[in-house]
């Protein structure tokens, strides 16, 4: 994808735009099995979550500062896939405590005026789902259409030919012995796919979103939510269908009707204030992934896979957000991520090692800046690599466990094996690295990534022109993804050297000097001084962000 010429002129609007809630600052994930473990069973859990409140948020800058966090899914579970695979929309599981507690949690986040987002899983249910349990009945039970059932082929294989999105699962389908139909699961066979083509089900999980909204959640990430979409007639996909691909060839989602399927669920929220949805959307033309947001009655906010897959390349990253920027035209607006609780963690994907660290710092910098919302995945900010699983404590069906270890927030030397993570023994092993990569560290040390992160996050907190500026990328050089932040006359520069070598950035395009906010490198001097762009050099993986 090329670049959108963004050198050119910023867009001009006649009406300054409210900065909402989930525009304002970084929304935060939680995957709770991992946070923070209060009863000692080695298991992360709402408790945990509330007890840690002040590390995300407490009106100083000695905290995240984040403006939201996201709870992967803590509702009742048979855990085939952690959570995602739901028998009970309405509760919490045991396991993570108690609708009490969930309740104790939104309460004490909204006395940090955090706001609270909810995971919401409606492609597919568990199999001990009681729909579920009913549609299985028989073929003629009352609940058998709201689940996609179709008889074999003349063969007796599965329907067509679709798969799994879990490569060890295969086929797509699965025989039920009892009536001779296959059902549809696009994951593990213990999650049902629902079918959104029967009314019911999409009032019933219109139902859902309300049993929360009620309670007064402020929003959701909405799983997979491109596949609530298919092809009624069930075609073959391609033998191998590749990203960027037609629309039309991808039967198994984002079908044509996701978008009033979108604007029923949008319809629901905004029967309440303020409210927000975000998708996970695997989507991988921006094209068809800005229409998901342009309209203003569908998704606010799309986690943009594109980006996330990109390469640790400077014209790469520039090309991509410049051609978002180009396609949406100031009607939509974007959200970033480089990594969350299904993909590998940032400095293990950019590196590993000290390489991967110092990227990690850049990474930080360039999610807190550009124009759009960051969404950071718990120990981001402490720069956590993928743990090494062993063998013996492998758990997920698709290679997951290492991105999902367990948050270190103490020296073990100190705190014990698990870290101040848990008083037991953690469901999965913790990083090799806790030792030096924890919160209490980290937070003692003005040095380390975890303080570069606070003081993005209460920059961009304090600057209207980093929330809501408009932006516009520059030409400084090879290596170098430069862009500049405008509003109402203050402009924020910021320079990021993706290579592993010194470099002097082309002038041509940059001011003559700036104040520098924030650098990524530990020995440039961190507090404001004004720096000659004319004779800077910017270190190996380096960002900095100047007031120009």
């Amino acid at each position: 994808m090329g670049s959108a010429g963004a050198e050119g002129k910023m867009r001009s609007r006649t009406e300054e735009p409210e900065v909402r809630w989930w525009q304002r600052g970084a929304i935060y994930q939680i995957y709770p099995r991992s946070f923070a473990d209060s009863n000692g069973d080695g298991i992360g859990d709402l408790r945990g979550v509330t007890d840690r409140l002040d590390y995300l948020k407490d009106g100083s800058p000695d905290s995240l500062g984040v403006e939201a966090i996201w709870l992967s899914p803590f509702y009742p579970s048979p855990m085939a896939d952690f959570g995602y695979d739901i028998s009970d929309y309405t509760g919490v599981d045991p396991v993570f405590g108690t609708l009490n507690d969930f309740d104790e949690l939104l309460a004490e986040a909204h006395r940090r005026e955090i706001r609270v987002v909810v995971d919401w899983v409606p492609n597919h249910t568990s199999d001990r789902h009681p729909w579920f349990l009913e549609s299985r009945e028989g073929v003629d039970s009352a609940k058998r259409d709201w689940y996609v059932w179709r008889d074999a082929r003349p063969d007796g294989g599965p329907p067509n030919n679709w798969t799994s999105s879990f490569a060890a699962v295969g086929s797509a389908w699965t025989l039920d012995e009892d009536t001779g139909q296959y059902y549809l699961h696009s994951f593990t066979s213990q999650q049902p796919d629902l079918n959104w083509d029967n009314p019911e089900v999409e009032a019933a999980m219109h139902d859902t979103l309300r049993f929360w909204l009620d309670r007064g959640v402020d929003g959701f990430r909405m799983d997979v939510i491109n596949r609530i979409a298919k092809d009624p007639e069930l075609a073959d996909n391609p033998s191998s269908p590749e990203p960027g691909e037609p629309r039309e060839i991808h039967h198994d989602q984002d079908w044509p009707s996701i978008h009033e399927r979108l604007r029923g669920i949008r319809a629901v929220l905004d029967e309440y204030d303020d409210r927000m949805m975000v998708g996970e959307v695997h989507v991988y033309d921006l094209g068809r992934l800005v229409e998901y947001i342009a309209s203003g009655d569908q998704l606010h906010l799309v986690h943009n896979f594109v980006f996330m897959y990109l390469p640790w390349d400077a014209a790469a990253m520039r090309a991509s957000v410049d051609e978002f920027e180009a396609l949406s035209g100031g009607r939509a607006w974007p959200a970033w991520f480089l990594s969350n609780h299904d993909h590998s963690r940032v400095v293990s994907r950019f590196g590993g090692g000290k390489l991967g660290e110092a990227r990690a710092r850049v990474a930080a910098m360039l999610l807190y800046t550009l124009r759009g919302t960051p969404f950071i995945y718990q120990g981001e900010e402490l720069g956590l690599p993928d743990a090494p699983i062993p063998p013996d404590a492998v758990v997920d069906v698709d290679g997951r466990d290492p991105e999902r270890a367990p948050v270190p927030w103490e020296p073990p030397s100190r705190a014990g094996p698990a870290a101040g993570f848990s008083t037991g023994e953690p469901w999965l092993p913790l990083s090799p690295e806790a030792e030096r990569l924890n919160a209490a560290s980290q937070s003692g040390d003005s040095d380390s990534l975890l303080s570069l992160v606070r003081r993005l996050a209460w920059l961009r907190r304090g600057d209207q022109c980093l929330q809501r500026g408009e932006q516009r990328s520059l030409d400084a050089g090879p290596g170098v993804f430069a862009y500049l932040r405008e509003l109402h006359g203050t402009r924020m520069l910021v320079l990021l050297n993706f290579s592993e070598q010194q470099c002097r950035p082309s002038t041509t395009a940059l001011p003559e000097s700036g104040l520098l906010q924030a650098s990524t490198h530990r020995g440039r001097d961190g507090n404001p001084s004004q720096l000659s762009l004319s004779d800077l050099v910017l270190g190996p993986n380096e960002g900095l962000l100047l007031r120009v």
